[in-house]
């Protein structure tokens, strides 16, 4: 099959860059179709403007500059967008500095010395994070990966582009409205999950036009006017939508019991995390991501959860 020339750009990152651990947080699984991620190289299939594109981004040795190659009627736009994507735009400077490091637990000043190339990565594209961010509400990880990667495959668009074989772009907010009530039951999707993702759409153009705004904690109170979309929620989406450094998951199942675990030898609750985390307000996602590649466990308590079948409600 042939394709056309893709549109080849670079950004150089003026330091160290972990492209893995940086764009992993956008891929949902294993098998998700829209996002794949290996050692120095990534793969992104998304709309961008109405525009079906694909990226591909190459970094493969220190020193060396990031390379986008793209594959879009919107290349040009889609570049653009590029470096913030990945996490240019991601300001360590405060958290790095020798005073700020010596209020921080040695488990975090660790992690940051291992893992100097983490960037938090910027996609702008809030209702495209917001619904797999609705997958993921209240059921364990492996339900929401298996409803994304079925939708996504029944539902997406191909992508342009020499793309991996699977990739697929996620339904337009016109696509999700189309999906069938018997589809998300074949999902395993409860009617809570779906409505809200279906009020989301509804809500597409003015969801979007937050991308924009720098100031993740008044995106964050807009999006929360949507019924369906919590803390949690808006949490998630702003961690990959605008790389924001301070927001963090509450209401998790486990986050709360492994950041007491780390800090203090204790689980607790998320009052108590945020109790802990409160010093340093401002990068509470960077200390609560230092801590997950720190190394500390969280200890396993009660039965594990099994996945729940709603075809038949």
């Amino acid at each position: 099959m042939s394709f056309s020339a893709p549109l080849i750009t670079h950004w150089d990152p003026c330091g160290p860059f972990d492209l893995a651990r940086s764009l992993g947080v956008l891929q949902r699984g294993a098998n998700d179709p829209t996002v794949r991620v290996s050692t120095g190289e990534a793969w992104l299939c998304f709309q961008y403007d109405g525009a079906a594109s694909a990226v591909r981004v190459r970094h493969l040795s220190a020193g060396a500059p990031v390379e986008f190659a793209v594959w879009s009627s919107a290349a040009e736009a889609v570049a653009d967008s590029l470096p913030r994507l990945v996490g240019a735009h991601d300001d360590w400077d405060a958290f790095d500095d020798p005073a700020f490091v010596e209020t921080l637990p040695r488990l975090v000043t660790e992690a940051r010395r291992r893992h100097p190339g983490i960037r938090f990565p910027a996609t702008g594209r809030v209702f495209d994070a917001l619904v797999p961010a609705i997958l993921e509400q209240k059921v364990t990880g492996m339900e929401a990966r298996y409803a994304w990667a079925y939708l996504v495959n029944r539902f997406g668009t191909a992508a342009p582009g020499p793309v991996p074989r699977g990739m697929k772009i996620a339904p337009t907010a016109a696509g999700w409205r189309r999906v069938p009530t018997w589809e998300w039951h074949k999902a395993r999707v409860d009617y809570k999950r779906r409505d809200a993702i279906l009020r989301c759409a509804h809500l597409c153009s003015g969801l979007d036009r937050l991308s924009s705004n720098p100031d993740a904690h008044e995106v964050e109170e807009k999006m929360r006017t949507v019924p369906g979309v919590g803390a949690w929620t808006a949490a998630e989406v702003l961690q990959r939508t605008h790389g924001s450094p301070d927001h963090i998951s509450v209401g998790d199942f486990h986050l709360a019991h492994f950041v007491g675990q780390a800090l203090t030898g204790r689980r607790t609750d998320d009052a108590g995390m945020l109790e802990l985390l409160e010093p340093w307000t401002g990068h509470r996602q960077r200390v609560v991501r230092m801590l997950g590649l720190s190394g500390a466990k969280n200890p396993s308590y009660g039965p594990r959860l099994h996945p729940m079948d709603h075809r038949a409600r």
